[in-house]
């Protein structure tokens, strides 16, 4: 009797440690074949490792190669190869914007992605890692840029664009890739053509993607009160070049058009993913999240896609691509509804005006009670030269959301960001779900002080 049981707290004992050892790991159907997704490039390579996922991709992509969806899954060996990769990283990667290997990486997402999806799609899921940060520090910069706070007499007076011209001036990379990008689209070739666009797009492209938000939203997004002011913003493109043509193209042809340039598509598909209005949130922004919206708009300037202000009004917002829904034909109905997704869209008019206003969606968390966030990142800019009197000065930091609500005590609300900044500590979120799991859950397991009260009843029944 004795001897079972020191065989059983033995065994226990075995168990418990392991169980404590072992860290714990969401189970159960609805998690099996999650993977964290890597970009596409890496997971390339590690498909190019493994023998099987390499020749299902080359089949792949033969299979791909002139034939439509449904021509393709008839044929036994390409709907083997796409299940295949269904299951690799292929399948879940994604991209980063202005990443170093972009075009190679968006052409192995759309070479997996492309046989996915049935025929042509009005939306198509963006390419890109969705954007988690807010960029506040960048919305308070915008404040602090706009006059706000400031007296209203000398901030209704001031020319907010104008002042975002002189602070691009005084940053050598801005100022470089500016004047650049100003000179390339202004250069006449002949008078029958009037500028060189593929190279105007292209410098336009390299200054939206290499310069800090903090100039270029500014820019681009600045606040009004004139019309001389809403002229210059509509001007920052150098639409005579880069946006505005002869004739207005049909908006679906212009589109088409856009989608057989990896680039450009995966742009528009990023636009429609964080701008595309939604009504079950505050902003009418998918997540409430203002700078996705303004950052995938900024993303499709230098392309065929380019949008810009239609017009010089200060107060109505209204963009639009350089196109029309004119012989459409039976596609009209289509052809409005992604028009209005630019010229009629409340999140981007609501991201746009709250950017100008230097305001954000007030987001704080419940009774804070723990730093969860690392100590602010201060960044002192240079202040605008004396002669430039009509400008205001630059931020002198940059404030982390979660750490200014902290730090400067704002009332909490039953908003949802700033309670992300946090809990998300303490909980993992699948992408792709709604599920959230608690780092805890998951299999049973024994805490030490379970252990040790059971430890000290088996070491009281031996002794009895």
């Amino acid at each position: 009797m004795i001897l079972a049981n020191i065989f059983c707290l033995l065994f226990f004992l075995d168990e418990t440690l392991r169980s404590l050892a072992s860290p714990s790991s969401p189970q159960g159907p609805e998690l099996h074949g999650w993977r964290p997704p890597v970009d596409c490039v890496r997971a390339n390579e590690l498909c190019a490792a493994e023998s099987n996922c390499s020749s299902r991709y080359r089949t792949l992509r033969q299979c791909l190669a002139g034939r439509d969806r449904n021509t393709m899954l008839a044929n036994k060996e390409c709907q083997a190869a796409l299940e295949v990769l269904q299951e690799s990283p292929l399948y879940d990667c994604r991209c980063k914007r202005g990443m170093k290997k972009e075009l190679q990486c968006l052409q192995i997402y759309w070479s997996i992605h492309l046989g996915l999806t049935e025929g042509e799609e009005f939306y198509e899921a963006s390419p890109y890692e969705p954007v988690t940060s807010r960029l506040s520090d960048i919305f308070r910069l915008a404040s602090i840029f706009s006059g706000t706070g400031a007296d209203p007499a000398v901030s209704a007076k001031s020319n907010h664009c104008l002042d975002a011209a002189k602070a691009c001036n005084l940053n050598d990379n801005c100022k470089k890739l500016r004047s650049s990008y100003i000179s390339i689209c202004n250069r006449e070739i002949s008078p029958a053509e009037r500028c060189n666009r593929r190279k105007c797009h292209k410098a336009l492209r390299q200054f939206f993607d290499r310069v800090p938000s903090e100039y270029t939203y500014r820019m681009l997004f600045c606040s009004c009160q004139d019309q001389a002011c809403a002229e210059r913003r509509r001007q920052t493109i150098l639409p005579s070049c880069s946006y505005e043509d002869k004739e207005k193209p049909n908006c679906l042809d212009l589109r088409s058009v856009c989608r057989t340039d990896h680039l450009c598509r995966s742009r528009l598909a990023d636009f429609h993913a964080n701008c595309r209005a939604s009504y079950q949130t505050l902003t009418s922004c998918p997540a409430d999240n203002y700078q996705a919206c303004l950052g995938s708009y900024a993303g499709m300037i230098g392309f065929d896609m380019t949008p810009n202000y239609v017009d010089s009004s200060p107060t109505g917002i209204v963009v639009s691509p350089w196109c029309s829904c004119r012989g459409s034909g039976n596609m009209e109905e289509e052809c409005e509804k992604f028009l209005r997704d630019f010229t009629e869209n409340p999140c981007l008019r609501n991201a746009i005006q709250a950017f100008g206003n230097g305001t954000d969606v007030n987001l704080s968390p419940k009774n804070p009670s723990f730093q969860a966030t690392q100590a602010p990142r201060v960044e002192k800019a240079p202040s605008l030269p004396d002669d430039l009197s009509d400008s205001t000065s630059l931020g002198t930091s940059v404030i982390s959301t979660c750490t200014s609500v902290q730090e400067q005590g704002l009332k909490a609300n039953n908003s949802k960001e700033l309670s992300m900044c946090f809990t998300e500590l303490t909980t993992n979120i699948i992408p792709g779900s709604n599920k959230v799991i608690k780092p805890n859950s998951g299999p049973c397991r024994a805490t030490p002080s379970a252990a040790l009260t059971a430890v000290s009843f088996l070491m009281l029944k031996l002794a009895l």
